[in-house]
């Protein structure tokens, strides 16, 4: 086992359309923007990673900045390829590996992935130098990051909102019983500020600005414990088109946000409607757990429990969650029902 372990490497891989999270040994060996810059004449990778991130809204006509993944799943297939190429280049530059082992992979997915996608992540992580990929999805990867034993015969209900996509599913005997998949997540809610800006404001900003106010001043309430100070924003005057600076409360960002917030919340009750009555009472006991970035988004927690009277509990490290069930898979490669192979 010593001697093939120099020649296949294990990892996990959180695919995610916000950020890629690659975990070897149990260690988050790359953790990085999913995001792209591609020289247009060329076709050559010329960032990737945060180094691309901050070329976005930025970089000159010859260069393009692209998300290769878009609501959970591969929207460019040549980028992701690059992007999955240069993490693991990445990785294997941080271990000093002279002779680059084959791959075993366990990917996560969105629960409501078609079979296309599904081959998209596949192929992708194959021409990425992959000699064997599993397939886990991802409510169920963030249960298992969290900690639940989804093997056994108890309801649990896990709500992921990541970039992209928010998983709704409950879980019971290594199986998803109900799931609801809604493209409404950090993302949209981006979306949702630019948005308002633009409304309220006259203010034009990009995303990358958008999703700042979010970290700083993002919340589902206008009543939140610890209220964050105002944040200055710099923009483009819409009327002027003289660059200008405002201050926002979390107050507007509530209300610019309200809309988003309430189609998870309807996504979480549909979920719920559809789960059989014994794991619904095991979900009264239990609750509802979140995890993904878009859970660190101040009051969430407390509004979902005023919607639907369950306790409601934030995993210890959200963002990691879905990564750490994804490695947590990977040890039990052969033994959990639940990997798509």
């Amino acid at each position: 086992m010593g001697l093939f372990s120099f020649f296949t490497k294990e990892i996990a891989i959180d695919l995610g359309t916000a950020n890629t999270l690659i975990i070897h040994n149990d260690k988050v060996v790359v953790d990085e923007p999913s995001i792209v810059a591609i020289n247009r004449a060329t076709g050559k990778l010329v960032a990737v990673g945060e180094k691309a991130l901050m070329m976005n809204g930025r970089a000159p006509e010859n260069i393009k900045v692209i998300r290769p993944l878009k609501d959970g799943v591969i929207a460019d297939f040549q980028a992701a390829e690059l992007m999955l190429i240069e993490f693991l280049h990445m990785m294997n530059a941080k271990q000093r590996t002279l002779f680059p082992p084959g791959l075993k992979m366990v990917v996560c997915i969105p629960s409501g992935i078609t079979e296309v996608e599904e081959r998209a992540v596949r192929d992708s992580s194959e021409q990425a130098g992959a000699k064997e990929v599993r397939l886990i999805h991802e409510p169920m990867a963030a249960a298992i990051g969290i900690g639940l034993d989804v093997l056994e015969p108890i309801g649990n209900m896990v709500v992921d909102i990541g970039g992209g996509t928010s998983e709704i599913a409950v879980i019971a005997l290594g199986g998803i019983v109900s799931n609801k998949s809604v493209k409404t997540a950090g993302d949209e809610f981006n979306a949702d500020i630019e948005d308002y800006m633009r409304r309220e404001h006259n203010m034009s900003i990009g995303e990358r600005t958008a999703e700042l106010i979010k970290i700083n001043v993002g919340s589902a309430l206008s009543d939140v414990d610890n209220p964050p100070p105002r944040y200055e924003v710099k923009g483009r005057d819409l009327l002027t088109g003289i660059p200008k600076a405002i201050s926002v409360s979390h107050h507007e960002i509530a209300a610019a946000l309200d809309v988003s917030i309430s189609q998870i919340e309807l996504a979480v009750l549909n979920a719920l409607e559809q789960t059989p009555p014994e794991l619904s009472a095991d979900i009264y006991t239990s609750g509802i757990y979140l995890a993904g970035g878009g859970s660190l988004l101040r009051g969430l927690d407390k509004r979902i429990h005023l919607k639907t009277k369950l306790p409601v509990h934030v995993a210890e490290d959200p963002l990691k969650a879905v990564a750490r069930g994804t490695a947590i898979a990977l040890k039990n490669f052969d033994r959990f029902p639940f990997l798509i192979r």
